[in-house]
């Protein structure tokens, strides 16, 4: 395989990108994408919940602890490029908005 070269933008989500490709990941298979959905309060209404589960399937809730505020958490497998990623960002956050959600953050275990 040839020198994987790109060229993502200077903010969060592409100093993801930069560490992963320093990191050795291979972008030319598919992953599990992990999405993380904030909201201003805990629970999250029934609704929000159902609308996730419509789109993405199995949410997983983790509610606030001593370490932090709670989210809720889904799955896409695909591939991890940084329109895919920030696109659902934008989508879900949209969704999530009249509910006090936000989903800015994501993972991919390699």
């Amino acid at each position: 395989m040839g020198e994987f070269v790109a060229d993502w933008p200077d903010d969060a989500d592409g100093g993801v990108f930069h560490r992963l490709a320093s990191a050795g990941f291979d972008f030319s298979r598919e992953w599990s994408v992990d999405y993380n959905v904030d909201f201003e309060s805990w629970p999250p209404a029934d609704e929000a919940l159902d609308i996730l589960r419509s789109e993405y399937g199995e949410l997983t809730l983790f509610p606030p602890d001593a370490d932090g505020e709670g989210y809720v958490q889904f799955q896409i497998v695909g591939p991890v490029t940084y329109e895919r990623v920030t696109s659902v960002q934008r989508h879900v956050s949209s969704e999530m908005q009249p509910f006090g959600g936000v989903c800015e953050s994501w993972g991919v275990f390699h």
